[in-house]
């Protein structure tokens, strides 16, 4: 029998399913950067930025695969200069057959991504996005099914993507009611006969379900369902299900000294020192987080009347304007996106467990700033 092998495309739908491309925002270039959908993946490098010492580091694991969170080609190329820096490691990935993969503004806003992992790391309770984007679309799906398939279809839809109620799983109605069909004799019935009305007890499973998994629910159904013709419904929702945007707005267990808090943001952040702005005095409980260059939404923090708003790239004339507003903020650096490393990682050996020993968070500080 011939040996399974994993491709790149592999690993691409892992991450696409993760962080959608239609998340990304319009200005981004997500996806392949550099390389092949097909190669067989040998070991794979996890980066934040794509550096000509990053790509050094694959080469010396062996990895032919590098997922990034920042694209290495944000910008159209006019030409590949290999004397200077980008040329160079576009080169040398070409000559390695390495290839890139980035998730950037996608991988911000999934859930579970970037502006998740932050806010977990700060321990928010009660997460919300910064600025809503969307929100996602909800289905009603209806099975119906013989009492003795009851807990299997259940099963099922919770498999699927249905079912899924804020903490609460497998969340179904059910009522019972009576089947009838007649099989024709090009039939193979799981109960009754040809060319016979049959009559069956059955219950019917009704589910909530996100609009997104609806496809992979109804295969989940058709695969467990006796039946060889099995019935269900779907009717659209007017409720509307979990908030899609960027950043996070969310609460403290319990009020802390901005002193304390910012004291929290350096350690389970990783980052030896922060800037600061506004009153570094008073209590925080509520916060506001958005990993890389959030200048743009200090508004968004402001009408949560957040008590601090965490980011990086803040410049001196919208760091002076929040504090005049009455925000504090701190900016931890547009590096603090490397708990993205980690996380992404644990995604794909989570998915693929084959590949737990040939996945590797690059150990190059992509950082340009030198604390002193």
């Amino acid at each position: 029998m011939k040996e399974q092998t994993t491709k790149h495309a592999d690993f691409f739908r892992i991450m696409n399913s993760w962080a959608p491309k239609r998340f990304a925002y319009h200005w981004d270039n997500i996806g392949l950067q550099t390389g092949r959908f097909h190669d067989t993946t040998s070991q794979i490098l996890i980066t934040l930025d794509v550096t000509e010492e990053v790509v050094d580091e694959a080469i010396e694991k062996g990895a032919n695969l590098i997922i990034a969170h920042h694209p290495l080609l944000f910008q159209p190329l006019k030409q590949i200069n290999v004397d200077h820096p980008k040329g160079r490691v576009v080169q040398k990935l070409l000559k390695n057959d390495i290839t890139v993969f980035a998730a950037h503004t996608n991988l911000d806003i999934a859930e579970g991504g970037v502006n998740d992992l932050l806010s977990d790391a700060l321990e928010l309770k009660n997460k919300e996005p910064l600025e809503i984007l969307e929100q996602e679309s909800l289905l009603k799906v209806v099975v119906f099914v013989p009492e003795s398939h009851v807990q299997e279809l259940r099963d099922a839809l919770h498999q699927g993507g249905a079912g899924q109620i804020g903490d609460y799983s497998h969340c179904t109605f059910q009522s019972a009611g009576q089947g009838t069909f007649l099989p024709s004799e090009e039939a193979a019935p799981y109960i009754g006969e040809q060319n016979e009305m049959t009559y069956v007890d059955e219950k019917k499973l009704e589910a909530i379900v996100p609009k997104k998994n609806l496809a992979r629910v109804i295969d989940a159904v058709i695969s467990a369902h006796p039946y060889e013709e099995p019935a269900y419904d779907m009717y659209p929702l007017e409720n509307k299900g979990q908030s899609i945007g960027i950043g996070r707005f969310g609460v403290l267990e319990s009020p802390v000294s901005m002193k304390a808090f910012i004291e929290t943001v350096k350690k389970n952040l990783d980052m030896p020192c922060v800037r600061v702005s506004g009153n570094i005095e008073k209590n925080v409980k509520k916060v506001a987080v958005l990993g890389g260059s959030g200048e743009k939404y200090v508004s968004h923090a402001l009408r949560k009347k957040a008590d601090v708003y965490i980011t990086g790239d803040m410049t001196f004339h919208a760091a002076q304007d929040a504090e005049q507003m009455g925000l504090t903020v701190i900016d931890a650096g547009h590096y603090i996106e490397k708990i993205m490393k980690a996380a992404t990682k644990e995604k794909l050996i989570q998915e693929i467990p084959a590949f737990k020993s040939k996945v590797y968070v690059s150990e190059v500080n992509t950082d340009p700033f030198v604390f002193m």
